[in-house]
């Protein structure tokens, strides 16, 4: 059954914000400090897909990732494996195998898989409460995402670089799955993103819906925090059939957006917030659109999978996160769990206990490691220094002793990050 309903879950909570509302600087209302988030904890949310869950058509024994794609559904090339390890499920019950779906061909699958990957920048048109367009200090509050767009193309995610898993230069998402693999896939296997940058979108927010930190010469905008409701809504199409009014109705119809597609929403400098602005900041999600079948596709149910990713100018967050942080995060994220553990079944996990404190079930490589002291993984490339996050490899949720991913890691690219092993299985909630 389609709906438009969102179940969203924080990952943990953030420190409130500093220096909001100082009024000796004569801010408006809903303006913040620059310095106001520099040191929030980032969150991230668990995003369910626009439209209503299913049961697959059969399930894959993949061993090593060896099954083939998921049945009865019109999406991004996948393939499908299991995993064994001894740990509860969602509601408690013990649970031994833990199947999975992951995004390309399978590990055993020789040579180079390519897929779609467009850009989609979208800018922020932030309006007062009547929609009008909004002025401080006689400067438009307009942001605009398509200053990003050169940086993120030249970014490892999109631009080959040195990588211990790959013999030749490779993307980071490749590098990532190579080394979780390492042990079971063929040598020249790599699943590799071709971008393509397409029809910037705008996204119109009315005052009281966000917050805004100003740049040093009085203009729009170091930083934008918004409603994740808001945003959610302003994002997804609302129901079917699909129209133009939000970002990704209009990609769709657009053609900018297919189910072939991973395709990237690149904001400016825009953090989530749930509930009140204490609760910030969301950098980042991945989910997907949920369209019913149509006759063209043999009634196929669509799934577009997606990522919102903001670029982070560096300094917002003090010495962490910056630039591509978010961005492959999400994307680690999406190849490992491309449509979100939404049947209940693929890339659930037993619950696990991160360092960093996260307590979660499910196959999110990504948020085992943010907020650790080195969650980030420097590469000097096109004359910048960007800041990929390191993330945990599927080892890490298998209570697998030894790891065989590459080197025996349980993260990559930097191994030491959770040298020490994974946790221990938990009970629900991490429950004591």
């Amino acid at each position: 059954m389609f709906t438009t309903t969102r179940a969203v879950r924080v990952s943990f909570a953030a420190a409130a914000l500093v220096g909001y509302g100082v009024s000796a600087l004569a801010l408006e209302p809903d303006q913040i400090l620059p310095s106001a988030i520099a040191s929030v904890r980032a969150i991230h949310v668990n995003v369910a897909p626009s439209g209503g869950k299913r049961a697959p058509d059969g399930e894959h024994d993949g061993g090593s990732g060896s099954g083939g794609p998921l049945g009865g559904i019109d999406s991004i090339v996948n393939f499908t494996g299991q995993f064994h390890a001894q740990g509860l499920n969602a509601v408690g019950n013990p649970q031994s195998v833990w199947p999975y779906a992951m995004v390309g061909k399978s590990p055993d699958h020789e040579g180079q898989t390519t897929i779609n990957a467009p850009i989609i920048p979208v800018s922020l048109d932030l309006r007062n409460a009547d929609g009008s367009p909004r002025f401080v200090n006689g400067k438009r509050l307009y942001s605009d995402a398509t200053q990003y767009v050169t940086p993120v193309l030249h970014s490892p995610i999109f631009q080959n670089s040195w990588f211990s898993s790959s013999e030749r230069r490779t993307q980071f998402t490749d590098a990532i799955q190579r080394a979780e693999f390492w042990s079971s896939m063929e040598d020249d296997w790599h699943t590799l993103l071709s971008p393509s940058v397409k029809t910037p979108r705008v996204m119109t927010l009315i005052q009281g819906t966000y917050n805004f930190a100003l740049n040093a010469d009085g203009s729009c905008c170091l930083f934008v925090l918004v409603d994740l409701n808001t945003f959610e809504n302003l994002l997804f199409p609302p129901a079917y059939p699909v129209d133009a009014s939000t970002v990704i109705g209009a990609a769709e119809l657009a053609g900018d957006m297919t189910t072939a597609d991973l395709t990237t929403l690149l904001f400016p400098n825009t953090f989530l917030y749930v509930g009140t602005t204490a609760n910030c900041c969301i950098l980042g999600f991945h989910s997907f659109d949920f369209e019913p079948g149509i006759p063209a596709n043999g009634n196929l149910q669509r799934f577009y999978v997606m990522d919102y990713a903001s670029w982070i100018t560096p300094g917002i967050f003090g010495a962490g996160f910056a630039d591509i942080t978010a961005l492959s995060h999400e994307l680690a994220e999406t190849f490992n769990d491309p449509f979100v553990a939404f049947d209940g079944v693929h890339n659930q996990t037993p619950w696990w206990l991160s360092p960093n404190g996260n307590c979660q079930d499910d196959l999110e490589v990504g948020d085992v490691i943010e907020g650790l002291p080195d969650d980030v993984y420097p590469i000097s490339m096109s004359g910048y220094i960007y800041h990929p996050q390191n993330e945990a490899l599927l080892q890490w949720f298998e209570f697998r002793s030894p790891s065989n991913a590459i080197g025996g890691a349980y993260s990559y690219p930097d191994p030491s990050v959770l040298a020490g092993g994974p946790s221990a299985p938990q009970k629900v909630g991490c429950a004591p």
